[in-house]
């Protein structure tokens, strides 16, 4: 939100630099994130005077251009070369004299400096409007009045504004400041608790009065919860034009184009007071009536940007007999508009339902000034007030006869809210004294009023216009920041607490994992939960009808919570593959949501993506590509971090994997892995293999805690090792040579290791090669080649005999 600093100071007198008062705001909760300068000309025309033409003859040099001298009201005349075809003795005319800075149609800065044009000396520079920022026009310089002194500065002759204006990043709850006037109430009461006392300046409209009561616009209300008030009157006679420089550079400064003067009343009103106005054309209002209600779904209705939209049968518009007009709060139509032909106006200032018109703005993606204080909630006892100030200024600026009562709906008037406030609540909450005159001088300079006060606390009201305020930590907060955060003082001494945990918790037990796999080199990723119903046919596990989808979506691709961390992990991984970036180690902790007919459901997953090689290219080797097997000793290293040993695998069931395979603990799925599918992985244009592992995160705590972690000494005996260069059937699998192993030796065997794998020439079709590792070792005594011999003699028999091995 912009606040400017010199529109400020018409509420409130402040006897302080832009930079003071924005620490001070600061202090009080709007936090001012910048400031920054405002000069309505660029430059302010520093440097411009008034010179008057003395002589002016042609150029000896050149065809288009004038030798002139001119008095710059210092005594001394100088000598101007000027190219304008306009220039004449006699003129009273704009200078930049040397050393002036101007500026370009691009904002770019350039110096006037003496020179010599084609021989003859010029110094300074006679402008033209465009040169000064003052216009458009570039047919001749700008001829002044002939009765203004030479030497006069040019910014004593136009409306020049330098102002200085706040960024502030205005928090949701505080809809009284949306505002100057709001800003200002705030300052005051900051001033007031450092001892500056200033009053707060009101516009008055004590003059307001109706002129006639020939064209009465009657208001109808169909929706009376949705429209807690609305005005409305009747302006005849006006006359459509520029608005005064001083309103344009006021709506310039906070970011607004100027339109026309009666458009940009309504934008001031509303950036003055909070109030947001809207103004009708009052002769396209069919039927001679507002009626303000729901139309059904699907009426269409064009806005002012020209886009035909839709309506829900939620959406609150303002309607004539015959058609609807704007959408309540948000938006006006394009048939209903001020332009420069109207003469006669219907100005609204209502108050209408703050959910309402967030969800008519959700709905069509609008984001209007409007909308954005609607939403919030604004004062509904100012609503008549901020229209009589509109009428004024209007009659002020364009003329016109009030032709019309205010049409005031308000059937149930907003009432103050109230609260008991208790001292030791407050000395509790701040965690210091403050005297009882300090807490009702803040109070008051906040606008709460004190009813009553008794020696446990006090009774007070609280305006409408702080709809944030309800509770008694509320009125707590408020005295807090005009108190001062600062000036609260540090305790002696820091009482802690110290929180019962386990080592279970399952933050622990996802910084453990993640510290790991950040060691193996993987990249931590945060997806967005919503995602694009598009992903629904990508995998039959992706249901539609189980989909947890969003009332107000921001946009169709991020209408729909996920069912699976896949597609997210899959558009980062796209992502960094368009930005050359090959080699991704990615993991993710996240949810999926589901809607089943029980009732939604949120599943917790780790999720862990690798693609390209498994590590950066260097020059002290070569790199492997990241594969299947890679991906289950990624796999396998989580699950025994985690204590989890005893799995079994089965195949997947999912078809997002062209292969891969599940461990599961009993009918407990642990995790999915394998390599995704490319027609997968075609629909987000990447072209090289992605591995997937879906991790079943809570299912992964539960067991972990039952775990029971076992310690042994190291033996102090060696292990032996001994190898088989085996000949098998293509059809046998290292895992059957590996579990027979431990079942045919089941104490001293340790190790089995599958260390080289050969298919193709010199072996026999059908078959081929497996060079297996056995380690064996006694953790009492050394073992003896005589029993060594026995243990790999009876493996070769069970080999031969059960797998049909063969030793090469």
């Amino acid at each position: 939100m912009k606040i400017s600093y010199n529109w400020l100071r018409l509420f409130i007198k402040v006897n302080r630099t832009p930079e003071e008062t924005g620490e001070l705001l600061t202090d009080l909760g709007l936090e001012v994130e910048g400031i920054q300068e405002f000069q309505s000309v660029k430059g302010s025309l520093r440097g411009i005077i008034v010179g008057e033409v003395l002589t002016c003859e042609q150029h000896p040099n050149a065809d288009r251009l004038k030798v002139t001298t001119v008095n710059l009201g210092n005594g001394e005349p100088v000598q101007i070369v000027c190219g304008a075809p306009n220039v004449a003795a006699g003129q009273k005319v704009p200078v930049a004299t040397v050393g002036t800075t101007l500026y370009d149609d691009k904002g770019e800065a350039w110096e006037i400096k003496k020179s010599k044009i084609r021989g003859e000396s010029s110094h300074g520079m006679i402008c033209a409007e465009d040169e000064l920022g003052l216009g458009q026009s570039h047919d001749g310089i700008m001829i002044l009045d002939s009765s203004i002194t030479p030497g006069t500065p040019a910014a004593d002759l136009f409306e020049i504004e330098d102002d200085h204006v706040f960024e502030i990043g205005l928090t949701p709850n505080r809809a009284d400041a949306m505002s100057h006037w709001g800003v200002a109430r705030d300052l005051k009461a900051g001033l007031q608790q450092q001892g500056e006392t200033q009053e707060l300046i009101t516009p008055s409209v004590s003059s307001f009065h109706i002129d006639s009561r020939s064209k009465r616009i009657p208001v109808k209300i169909k929706n009376p919860d949705l429209v807690p008030r609305y005005c409305g009157v009747t302006i005849t006679g006006v006359e459509i034009a520029e608005s005064p420089k001083w309103l344009q550079n006021r709506l310039k400064a906070i970011g607004i184009s100027p339109k026309n003067n009666v458009v940009d009343i309504t934008n001031y009103v509303m950036h003055e007071l909070g109030q947001p106005l809207h103004a009708f054309d009052a002769d396209r209002i069919a039927g001679n009536e507002i009626i303000v209600q729901t139309l059904a779904a699907g009426t269409k209705f064009t806005t002012l940007d020209e886009i035909e939209r839709e309506l829900h049968e939620e959406d609150l518009m303002i309607c004539d007999a015959e058609k609807p007009l704007a959408l309540a709060g948000v938006f006006g139509g394009i048939g209903s508009g001020v332009t420069l032909g109207t003469t006669n106006l219907f100005i609204e200032s209502a108050y209408f339902n703050p959910v309402t018109v967030r969800k008519t703005a959700k709905r069509h993606g609008l984001n209007t000034d409007a909308s954005f204080r609607y939403e919030r909630g604004i004062d509904p006892s100012i609503t008549e007030y901020a229209l009589k100030r509109a009428v004024l200024l209007i009659q002020e600026m364009a003329g016109g006869s009030v032709s019309s009562d205010i049409d005031d709906y308000y059937p149930k008037k907003a009432e103050d809210f109230p609260v008991f406030l208790t001292f030791e609540k407050i000395n509790t909450l701040i965690g210091q004294n403050l005297s009882k005159e300090t807490i009702k001088s803040i109070l008051a300079s906040l606008e709460i009023r004190v009813n009553n006060v008794t020696e446990t606390g006090m009774g007070l009201t609280i305006p409408p216009y702080r709809v944030d305020v309800k509770r008694e930590a509320d009125v707590i907060e408020e005295i807090l920041r005009v108190y001062g955060y600062n000036n609260i003082e540090f305790g002696e001494k820091i009482n802690a607490s110290i929180a019962n945990s386990t080592r279970f918790e399952d933050y622990k037990i996802q910084n453990l994992i993640a510290n790991q796999l950040v060691g193996q080199g993987f990249f931590e990723t945060m997806a967005n939960s919503l995602t694009s119903p598009a992903h629904f046919g990508l995998s039959d596990n992706l249901k539609e009808e189980q989909a947890v989808k969003m009332l107000n979506p921001l946009s169709q691709d991020l209408s729909v919570l996920r069912q699976s961390l896949l597609f997210s992990g899959l558009e980062a991984v796209a992502y960094n593959l368009n930005r050359k970036r090959a080699d991704l180690k990615f993991f993710e902790f996240g949810k999926t949501y589901h809607q089943y007919a029980g009732g939604r459901q949120e599943n917790k997953h780790l999720a862990v993506f690798i693609s390209g090689n498994r590590n950066r290219e260097s020059w002290t080797g070569g790199n492997k590509p990241g594969d299947f097997f890679y991906l289950k000793g990624i796999v396998t290293t989580v699950l025994e971090r985690l204590g989890i040993k005893e799995v079994k695998n089965s195949p997947v069931k999912n078809d997002i994997f062209s292969e891969g395979i599940s461990f599961n603990s009993g009918k407990t799925r642990l995790v999915e892995f394998g390599v995704i599918k490319k027609k997968i992985l075609k629909k987000f244009d990447i072209e090289q293999e992605v591995l997937f592992a879906d991790f079943n995160w809570e299912a992964l705590v539960e067991i972990s805690k039952s775990q029971q972690n076992k310690f042994r000494e190291i033996s102090k005996f060696q292990s032996v090792r001994r190898d088989f260069a085996l000949l098998l059937d293509n059809g046998v699998k290292f895992e059957d040579i590996y579990d027979l192993a431990f079942r045919t030796e089941k104490d001293l065997l340790k190790e089995v290791n599958l260390f080289d794998v050969y298919e193709g020439a010199n072996l026999p079709e059908g078959k081929k090669s497996y060079a297996v590792s056995f380690i064996l070792q006694d953790e009492k005594k050394t073992l003896t080649d005589k029993q060594i011999d026995k243990i790999m003699k009876k493996l070769q028999q069970n080999l031969e005999k059960q797998v049909g091995a063969e030793l090469r």
